[in-house]
């Protein structure tokens, strides 16, 4: 088993390799939302330019969050 402070560098790290792939999938869920919207109202192509920017700051925002939540954890090991 691995020393408790090792631990808490193996969890940030394994958090942060996350990122990457949660904003691709916000940005790409944004995008499909704001097409399919877009379709059904027919405002093409105005929701899907506002799905793409929520979703790619909905991604920003997670980063954000994910990288604070690892240093604060990194710097109080438990």
């Amino acid at each position: 088993m691995a020393p408790s402070g090792e631990q808490g560098t193996w969890k940030a790290l394994g958090e942060l390799s996350s990122i990457g792939l949660t904003l691709v999938i916000s940005t790409v869920l944004g995008l499909v939302g704001g097409y399919y919207v877009d379709r059904w109202l027919g405002t093409t192509p105005w929701l899907l330019l506002i799905g793409l920017v929520l979703g790619i700051a909905a991604g920003f925002v997670n980063l954000f969050r994910s990288v604070s939540r690892a240093e604060r954890d990194l710097d109080d090991p438990r």
